[in-house]
């Protein structure tokens, strides 16, 4: 279960998990909610947080949400001694890749803004992150959100996290899944992941990109991914492109044509896989308990029901990647930017979830886990 966390003691204090934590777009509330996240003591307990951004920058949001917190500069992630205990003085270690040009002009970005600088310098740590994940420095990756309209001011031509992802570790086949741990929320004993076949991308595009075996690629990393998390055979509801799931042929033929291939071959394969099923009935049966995955044609077909739900706990997992990798499932918030008043919440459970993921992959051990307490 992915909603479990180690039983905190101090004696299992070294064996923490390193997490990195991307700054994000500085310009919204990504380094508030970073730094509410950092002096967390359930968070610090749950593993070692090291903030991979501008250091000044993560002192102004300690500052914002009335912490007397210090920031460590460090060098790098392998500078951290895993079996150091935590100092009586709470100093959060930050990691800053970029030189102090770079760094200086980062501090003039005003907030609430798009910015090109804010964009570049999103991705530069993102990447940086992401290669430390991928030589074992730190355990996983927790990203706090960029703008993709930032990234296209600095000329990054990505739509988002997963796919500069995707591309830092050479994974052709990934999917971003939204992911609601078991609770109060979903009936699912394992919780719900929601999978997604396009992402960033125009409604208009969609029917164009879908291919059978793009979608057999991701009920099968959907599959994969419950699987890794102690479903023994997850049941996966794959959603119908249009209304009616087509109505025979009436409002279009994805349906017949390249989903319905799709479940037939992944049933072929061993998966207990259903469709396609019309979107709204489907995500309705999968929060009552009887799917424990879904696999979206699109991006608000599966975002908007469960943002709905679970905004606050829902947590953004990229699944095909050698790597641990969650975030928030939430934005910039431009709007509500420095003004002292962001949840951390959808931060923390990202990270918790980032925690119970690295510690299947690397399992520590004598450790007894149990669910965490609401």
């Amino acid at each position: 279960m992915l909603r479990e966390t180690a039983d905190l003691t101090a004696s299992v204090a070294s064996d923490r998990p390193l997490v990195a934590l991307t700054l994000g777009d500085i310009a919204g509330i990504g380094p508030e909610i970073v730094a509410r996240a950092c002096i967390n003591a359930e968070i610090r307990l749950l593993c070692r947080p090291v903030v991979v951004g501008e250091a000044t920058i993560l002192e102004r949001a300690l500052a914002l949400v009335g912490s007397p917190a210090s920031v460590r500069r460090i060098e790098a992630p392998s500078q951290l001694n895993r079996a150091d205990q935590d100092d009586e003085r709470l100093a959060v270690p930050c990691w800053n890749p970029l030189d102090e040009t770079e760094s200086a002009a980062l501090r003039a970005v005003p907030l609430g803004t798009l910015d090109a600088r804010a964009g570049r310098a999103a991705y530069e740590w993102l990447v940086a992150a992401t290669r430390a994940a991928l030589d074992g420095s730190v355990d996983a990756i927790v990203t706090a959100p960029l703008n993709k309209a930032a990234l296209h001011l600095a000329e990054l031509d990505y739509p988002g996290h997963t796919e500069i992802l995707a591309d830092c570790c050479g994974t052709p086949n990934h999917a971003m899944m939204l992911f609601v741990p078991p609770g109060d929320i979903v009936r699912s004993p394992r919780g719900l992941g929601v999978a997604h076949v396009t992402l960033h991308t125009s409604v208009a595009s969609v029917p164009g990109l879908l291919s059978t075996q793009g979608i057999l690629e991701k009920i099968r990393l959907v599959d994969d991914f419950l699987r890794q998390v102690d479903v023994e055979q997850p049941r996966i509801g794959v959603c119908a492109l249009n209304p009616h799931a087509g109505e025979a042929g009436l409002f279009g033929d994805e349906e017949q044509r390249l989903i319905a291939p799709a479940v037939a071959q992944a049933v072929a394969e061993g998966v207990t896989a259903t469709g396609p099923v019309p979107a709204d009935a489907l995500i309705r049966r999968a929060i009552g308990g009887e799917f424990d995955g879904v696999v979206a044609m699109y991006h608000d077909q599966g975002h908007i029901p469960i943002k709905l739900v679970a905004r606050d706990v829902a947590v953004n997992i990229t699944l095909g990647l050698p790597i641990v990798r969650t975030s928030p499932s939430h934005g910039t918030a431009f709007d509500i930017a420095g003004q002292g008043r962001a949840s951390a919440e959808g931060m923390m459970e990202a990270i918790r979830v980032a925690v119970a993921l690295a510690r299947r992959r690397c399992p520590v051990p004598q450790i007894g886990e149990a669910p965490r307490a609401r």
